[in-house]
């Protein structure tokens, strides 16, 4: 998947920002404050996902502009596609957002189509930050695989926010216990194929980040994930497909038994949005016993290897983004990353160009929000 012509304008700081990408290497250099992250994070709304940076609809405008309009065209394996969005100040329903010409309704109706991976100096804290950030990236990643999956997150969020509500009027003498019977049976069947999804992939995941992590330290240690569930026994779920039947059974039976100690915490204590991802290094948790140089290490690995297995099970290499990273890594992690993802198409943001200066394609200067080719 390849990125053939980026505009924005008013987005932000960018200026008429325009370019034409090489289709393997673009540096992203310039001054702090100049736009270099708001470059990146226009094309990743292209993705349909929200942004990396928690940035509101209402913020997309830049302070002297009356809109912001963005618009991209990539190659798939089959043809080039045209992705447009554009927002009013003022009136933030007037947008217009468009695929091949036609309108869709919201920005994450485009999910699917172009495909990216994001790496940013917040990932470098994934195997040490907190379990809802590691939910956050194997759901995304799975997503990516599984556009179906979306639906089922934002069912789950539903019912849970649903069961909670439930929650509170029993504690306040409301309603009784037995009406929490029609959100256990729902959650528990949402709950249950999101934990299948969710360990599948993690599964599939550890090939990769074991593979890799073995690179990174030239064997001498080894990376391991899992999929931590609160509500399904170890291994209980490997080999799973169908979420119905048993799983379910025991999902509600869960949520069943811990119903007083739910009423008395006024939320739902188990389930799968309190689940973790547990990477270990060398039998240790590396959240827990893991040194600053191991934790980055693991993230990196995971990062990579969301971009390997969307281009492995789908045939096409995501777009990498990565976002003032390297400036993070030293050179020996820097080489590493370059070296597993030199078969992408890739942005890179970066102070200083000169930390590229032997990798080919093109530079892009951004000052004040504009951009222009550079020189290496």
């Amino acid at each position: 998947m390849k990125i053939d012509r980026f505009y924005a304008d008013g987005y932000k700081n960018l200026c008429e920002a325009e370019l034409e990408p090489d289709s393997r290497m673009n540096i992203i250099c310039g001054d702090n404050a100049q736009g270099k992250t708001n470059l990146i994070e226009a094309i990743w709304l292209m993705t349909g996902c929200r942004s990396f940076r928690g940035t509101r609809e209402r913020d997309f405008i830049g302070f002297t502009k009356e809109k912001a309009e963005i618009n991209l065209k990539f190659t798939d394996c089959t043809r080039q596609q045209e992705i447009g969005f554009s927002v009013k100040k003022g009136n933030l329903k007037d947008r217009t957002v468009t695929l091949n010409g036609v309108k869709v309704p919201l920005l994450s109706r485009l999910f699917g189509n172009l495909k990216c991976v994001v790496f940013t100096p917040e990932d470098l804290a994934l195997a040490k930050g907190s379990p809802d950030n590691r939910r956050s990236f194997v759901d995304l990643s799975a997503s990516q695989l599984k556009k179906s999956f979306v639906h089922a997150l934002n069912k789950y969020d539903r019912l849970l926010g649903q069961r909670n509500a439930a929650l509170k009027e029993i504690s306040f003498g409301r309603k009784s216990a037995a009406d929490l019977d029609i959100w256990d049976a729902q959650l528990a069947k949402t709950g249950a194929y999101i934990s299948v999804i969710r360990n599948t992939y993690c599964n599939n995941l550890n090939k990769y980040t074991e593979s890799l992590y073995s690179k990174i330290t030239d064997s001498k240690e080894n990376m391991n994930l899992y999929y931590q569930s609160t509500i399904y026994k170890d291994k209980l779920l490997d080999g799973c497909t169908d979420h119905e039947g048993e799983l379910t059974e025991i999902y509600y039976e869960r949520l069943k038994g811990h119903r007083v100690d739910d009423v008395r915490a006024g939320y739902t204590v188990l389930g799968v949005h309190r689940d973790d991802i547990i990477a270990t290094i060398n039998g240790l948790a590396a959240r827990e016993f893991g040194s600053q140089g191991q934790q980055r290490s693991a993230a990196l690995v995971m990062k990579i290897a969301q971009a390997k297995i969307i281009g492995d099970q789908t045939g096409e290499t995501p777009v990498m983004l990565l976002d003032d990273v390297l400036s993070e890594l030293d050179m020996g992690r820097q080489r590493f990353i370059m070296q597993n993802i030199e078969d992408m198409q890739i942005f890179i943001t970066c102070c200083d160009n000169r930390v590229l200066k032997a990798v080919g394609g093109k530079i892009f200067e951004v000052n004040l929000g504009k951009v222009r080719i550079g020189k290496k």
